[in-house]
C-alpha cells in the first residue's frame, strides 16, 4: 500500500470514530491503527527468521525466483518469495542479487524502494561430448 493511502485512511479513522462516537471511537481507531502496525511488525520478522534460516544470495532455482517477480514488489516482498536475503551489488541505484547452484543469478534493480527492473543470467555451459553408443572401452 502506498504510504500517502495509509495515513490518509489512518486520518479518516481517527475523524470517523471521533464524528461517530466521541473519544471512544478515537480509542477504537488507535487500538485498530496499533493492532494493523504489529501485524505489519509479526510480518516482517516472520520474513527475517525465514531468510536467516539460509545463506544470503542463494536460492533453489533463480529462474523460478525470475518467474515470481513484478514489478513494484518491495524488497520485503522478494526477500518473501526467495526465502533468503539478497545480496547488495549496488548501493546507486540500489541492485540485489540472488543466485542458485546452477550458476544463474537473478540481479533486481530497486527504485523508491519498489522493483523497477530484473535480468536472469544463466552460466555458459559447454558443450557435452555425444556418446558413440559403443559400450565401455577396453583396457
Amino acid at each position: 500500500m502506498n504510504r500517502t493511502v495509509g495515513w490518509i485512511l489512518a486520518a479518516l479513522a481517527l475523524a470517523a470514530g471521533w464524528h461517530l462516537y466521541g473519544w471512544q471511537g478515537v480509542v477504537m481507531a488507535v487500538t485498530v491503527l496499533v493492532f494493523w502496525l504489529l501485524l505489519q511488525f509479526n510480518r516482517s520478522l516472520r520474513v527475517m527468521q525465514n531468510a536467516g534460516r539460509s545463506p544470503i544470495g542463494r536460492v533453489p532455482s533463480a529462474v523460478m525466483l525470475h518467474s515470481k517477480l513484478k514489478p513494484g514488489m518491495t524488497l520485503m516482498d522478494i526477500v518473501q518469495i526467495s526465502k533468503a536475503l539478497g545480496r547488495q551489488v549496488t548501493e546507486e541505484p540500489q541492485t540485489w542479487a540472488w543466485s542458485d547452484e546452477s550458476g544463474a543469478t537473478i540481479t533486481v534493480t530497486m527504485k523508491h524502494a519498489r522493483l523497477e527492473s530484473w535480468h536472469l543470467t544463466r552460466p555458459e555451459t559447454s558443450p557435452e561430448p555425444e556418446d558413440s553408443g559403443t559400450g565401455p572401452a577396453s583396457p
